[in-house]
Order: C-alpha cells, then sequence, then structure tokens
C-alpha cells in the first residue's frame, strides 16, 4: 500500500500507530508488583527488535543453507545466489548503482566496518582525519590508531554547523585525508545537514565516511558519501550483519583487513595472490544468515516507504520531546531541549531519540525504575559518545579527572551520564506516553516500592527483591549498561 502523498502516512494510519509489529511485539515482562506488564521496548537506538519478514526469510533460507561462492552444490548454489542479492539490495538501498564503481562488504557491524576502512585506507599518523566530537566511540576511536584526529566542537546544543567543518577542513597546512561524520546523533537524534557538509568536504578535495548506523533505519542514506556504515541489528536484523560501502578501487590492491580462506586466488608458503574485492575483504565463511534477514529488512522498509516512516517518527519524536521537556525537574539535552529551541530561528529536526536527566536522582537509578516498576526499557550511561555527554552535561574538567580516576580505581558509581529513550518502526504513541508518565511518577517523588543497591564495578542499579530475575545480572561479566 503506498504511502498518502498528502499526509506521508498510510491510508487510515494513525502517524502515532506502529508500522509495523515487531517479533516480540505484546511480550509481558516480570515487575516489582509480582505482575507482568506489557514490554515498553524503548532502547530501540541500541538494537531493534527483529522485523516478521527478516525472520521469515531467514526460516525460509536454512534449509538450503550451505557455504557460499566455493560449493558445486545446489545448496551452495542458491545460498550464494540469496548472498549476493542480499549484496546487490544493501548498494541500492545506499543509492548506489550494483554494477557501478562502489562495493559493498559484509562484516558484523558498523564498528568492524569502519575498523576494516580504518586499516585499507593506509594512513600514516602525519595524515589527518577530521571528526566530531558528537561521534560514536566507533567513530572516533580507530582514527585515533592511524592518524591524527582534528574535531568539529559542538554548540551547547549538542550541534555544529557546515560552516564549522569547513573551518575544521581548512585548519593547518595540511589537507585532511578524510572526514568522518555521523549522520545521525546516537545520544539526541539530532540530523547534522549531511549532505550539505559532504558537498563541502568535497568542495575542499576531502573524502568523507559516513557512519550511518543511527541514519540507515530512518531516513535515506547519503549517496554522494564515498563510504558509508551501517548495521543490521539497528535495522531490524538483527542476525550479526553489518555493511561497508566504498570505492571498489580503494580495496583492489594491497593487503586485506581480515586474511585467510576465500580471499586469495592462489598461495603458496611464500605467496599469495589476493582476490578482487569484494571477496578480497571477506575472508573466512561469511555470515549469509545475516545478509539475507539484512535484503530482507531493507524490503521491508521499502514496503512502508520513507514518507510513512518519516512521518511516524516526527509524531513520535516530537510526543518524546514536549512530553519529557513538560515535567518539572526534567532535562531534556540537545537541540530539542526548551532552551535549545527558544533559541533556534528555524525547526530543528530530530530522530525519535531523547536523552534526558532527572534532578536528584541518579541515571542509573532511573533506568533500573523504569524497568523494574514500570517495564519501560530504556538506555542510561554515555552511550558510547563520552566526549559528547559530557559537553551536553556541561561537566568541567574537573569533574571529569575526578570521576576518571574513581573509574580506574574500579568504582563506577559516580560515571556521570544521561537517560536515553529511543523509537522505531514498532513503537506507538502510547508506548511513549507510557514512559513520559513514569518519568512524571519519579520525578514527583514517587518513592521505589523496595530499596535499590547500587554495584560499585558496573554503578548500575538492582532492586533488593528475592522475585526471580532481578539479581541475577548482578555478576555478570559486562552486565552494566552504563559502560562504554
Amino acid at each position: 500500500m503506498a504511502p498518502s502523498p498528502a499526509t506521508g502516512t498510510l491510508p487510515g494510519h494513525d502517524a502515532a500507530d506502529p508500522l509495523a509489529e515487531l517479533v516480540g511485539t505484546g511480550l509481558l515482562v516480570p515487575c516489582l508488583d509480582g505482575t507482568q506488564h506489557p514490554a515498553v521496548e524503548l532502547d530501540q537506538a541500541a538494537s531493534t527488535q527483529a522485523h516478521p519478514d527478516a525472520v521469515a526469510r531467514v526460516e525460509e533460507l536454512l534449509p538450503w543453507y550451505s557455504s557460499v561462492h566455493r560449493g558445486a552444490g545446489f545448496r551452495s548454489r542458491t545460498a550464494t545466489a540469496a548472498y549476493e542479492a542480499a549484496r546487490r539490495a544493501v548498494l541500492t538501498f545506499a543509492g548506489r548503482d550494483p554494477e557501478g564503481s562502489d562495493v559493498a562488504i559484509f562484516c558484523r557491524n558498523t564498528t568492524e566496518a569502519l575498523n576494516h576502512l580504518a586499516y585499507r585506507l593506509r594512513l600514516s599518523p602525519e595524515d589527518v582525519v577530521v571528526t566530531t566530537v558528537v561521534e560514536h566511540h566507533a567513530n572516533l576511536l580507530p582514527w585515533g590508531r592511524v592518524a591524527t584526529r582534528r574535531y568539529v566542537e559542538c554548540t551547547g546544543a549538542g550541534t555544529f554547523s557546515v560552516e564549522a567543518v569547513g573551518e575544521a577542513l581548512d585548519a593547518g597546512d595540511r589537507r585532511p585525508a578524510l572526514l568522518a561524520v555521523t549522520s545521525a546523533s546516537n545520544v539526541t537524534g539530532w540530523l547534522p545537514p549531511i549532505d550539505d557538509i559532504i558537498d563541502a568536504a568535497h568542495q575542499r578535495g576531502v573524502p568523507v565516511v559516513v557512519d550511518a548506523a543511527q541514519l540507515a533505519p530512518h531516513r535515506p542514506l547519503p549517496a554522494t558519501a564515498d563510504y558509508v556504515a551501517f548495521s543490521g541489528h539497528k535495522l531490524y536484523a538483527p542476525f550479526g550483519s553489518g555493511v561497508l560501502i566504498g570505492h571498489r578501487s580503494l580495496f583492489e590492491t594491497g593487503d586485506p583487513f581480515l586474511a585467510g580462506g576465500g580471499a586469495v586466488d592462489l598461495v603458496g608458503l611464500d605467496e599469495v595472490v589476493w582476490t578482487a574485492p569484494p571477496d578480497r575483504e571477506e575472508a573466512g565463511s561469511p555470515n549469509v544468515i545475516g545478509a539475507v534477514a539484512l535484503h530482507a529488512a531493507i524490503d521491508a522498509l521499502g514496503s512502508i516507504g520513507w514518507d510513512a516512516i518519516i512521518a511516524h517518527e516526527h509524531e513520535l519524536a516530537t510526543r518524546l520531546t514536549e512530553g519529557l521537556g513538560a515535567i518539572e525537574g526534567v532535562t531534556l539535552l540537545g537541540p530539542r531541549s526548551p532552551a535549545s529551541l527558544e533559541a533556534e530561528t528555524e525547526p530543528v529536526e530530530t530522530l525519535p531519540v531523547a536523552a534526558f536527566t532527572v534532578e536528584g536522582i541518579h541515571h542509573a537509578l532511573v533506568a533500573a525504575r523504569l524497568s523494574a516498576e514500570y517495564g519501560v526499557a530504556v538506555r542510561h550511561g554515555c552511550f558510547c559518545a563520552h566526549p559528547y555527554v559530557v559537553r551536553l552535561l556541561g561537566l568541567s574538567e574537573q569533574v571529569v579527572h575526578d570521576y576518571r580516576d574513581e573509574v580506574l580505581a574500579g568504582d563506577h558509581r559516580n560515571v556521570p551520564g544521561a537517560v536515553r529513550a529511543s523509537g522505531g518502526l514498532g513503537t506507538s504513541g502510547q508506548e511513549i506516553d507510557a514512559l513520559v508518565a513514569a518519568v512524571a511518577d519519579l520525578a514527583g517523588g514517587t518513592p521505589p516500592p523496595v530499596p535499590y543497591e547500587q554495584d560499585a564495578a558496573t554503578g548500575d542499579y538492582f532492586p533488593v527483591t528475592d522475585l526471580p530475575g532481578w539479581r541475577g545480572a548482578v555478576n555478570e561479566p559486562g552486565a552494566a549498561c552504563s559502560r562504554g
């Protein structure tokens, strides 16, 4: 069914209604009152539930699953055809010609894709990579390993302008080797003017890599970027796939990121002849299931249409930020905060993502109480974007120094952070309202039904209860949701 041209929504469809019933919709989760509540899953910026079409496509392929590219059996050829069809679909989704000069390389996720690119660009410590303080760690850390980073600073509202990017590109006497920039913030949902930013870089002869992990499920990808990376687990296909798209010529020479079977034409004990890309970059047995699931998810988005998706998420974003912004004691971070909106001359568009704090309540405790008492899942911490969150919170150097010393001593209790709520295709306006009502309760002083204890090693809070399921995560390695 095509979107209505007048509204961008499906005929007869309320923009606040979910556009898809994702796997797990209607799931009941236990709460401290001894009852089960419908799960309100507002952690979509971290990972999405699977779209049912992705699951169906996987189930359809599984009987035909086999190793791809090198098998003569019919199963292998069937799996190979599905895998390569997924590659062509990914290129089309990214606005590229499947028969053109770009190549799609399947990876595990965006982080691996960006590390892959950092290796293959063959940069030196003297090379300059311009990036921004808004970035996810995945688009900061790999460049620090191979080059010198120059940063675009953000405003107090957590944004930066095309002009600021241009100034960073023009600074110094060495032309940057690369601009590495996000197309959507995973913390505030802010959408930088990515097409204009790419144009500004290209006018200066600087290639651009776009971290599109947050953008891909919500908006069309920038077709003019030189390199694009995104993940299936944020795109309703949580089956372990990610994608790096870039110029084929970069991958035609030099050693690949991973060395092994499938990446070679000939191997001797003292010689290797690498094969052509993309196989050159996908050593080992690839994740066929992940690629096929991603293909199905892309098809599902295409069936819904960007007009309907954007209209739905605009309604969610407005409902989310206006609802939270109206609660006394709640501070929204980023460009949709009341203070930032008042200072803006033009409307600010964001994804359905909101980062906020509640006065007098630790961010980890807010998240724990929302889950344990209301069945509302959110994320808390610094969201793998420490420099950005430090700026959004307005923290002094002394505060950062103090909590850094505590972390180095193994104590995570005072690590600053925020709470993040994020929605998507499967989110309804009623779920946003449930979050807002729950946050209003907490901000208004509603006491917890049981005490909560904070774990020093993780910084997380856990309810003191004998009910099953709540205390088991305390001692699980890597269980903290605030780390990183």
